[in-house]
């Protein structure tokens, strides 16, 4: 038992050795590698937004009372008259950043279910019209190296409606609407 203890030991010792041993050789044989150099990181950045320098309204249009231009938001405050008048214009959304951009989803405030007998608005985009809110749209606007302009177009307008009865006592309306595109990074 003793004999077997000492062998243990004997076995351990040299194995320690080894382990030193190599550990030496190993620092004795590496290098130390320096590499200098500089690296240049250009930057990148996300815009997307209206371009509110193209704003124009659309012939026959009455003109806005006020008017709210955000990166990619806008309201509007109009006054319609009578039934056939309307509010129109459009406006390009413009990428001049670096990332590609994708329409995701396009909020717009909603007609009251009275307004709606008498009054339609739409939001134009990318040859799409919508007459409420959406989500899961996936409309493409590259950066400056491809297409990065598409025009957005608004209409909004006092309609006759079948039943008279439903039109407002008030023959004025006057409404205060607001519409949002919401963009995200696009893939490649």
């Amino acid at each position: 038992m003793q004999k077997q203890k000492n062998v243990q030991l004997a076995v351990i010792g040299v194995l320690a050795f080894a382990v030193l041993f190599m550990s030496i050789g190993f620092a004795a044989y590496s290098q130390k590698l320096n590499i200098n150099g500089m690296a240049t990181v250009g930057t990148n950045r996300w815009s997307v937004h209206f371009n509110p320098d193209s704003y124009e309204l659309g012939e026959g249009s009455v003109k806005e009372n006020s008017k709210t231009i955000t990166d990619t938001g806008m309201s509007y405050d109009i006054t319609l008259k009578k039934p056939g008048e309307y509010y129109l214009f459009q406006m390009d959304v413009v990428n001049d950043g670096q990332y590609n951009a994708i329409l995701d989803s396009l909020e717009m405030s909603e007609l009251s279910p009275l307004e709606s007998d008498y009054v339609s608005y739409t939001v134009t985009y990318d040859d799409m019209t919508f007459d409420h809110s959406a989500t899961d749209i996936t409309s493409a606007l590259l950066p400056t190296t491809g297409v990065n302009r598409k025009v957005v177009m608004v209409r909004v307008a006092y309609e006759m409606p079948d039943d008279h009865k439903v039109l407002p006592l008030e023959k004025e309306l006057n409404l205060n609407l607001s519409a949002s595109l919401n963009f995200s990074q696009a893939e490649k």
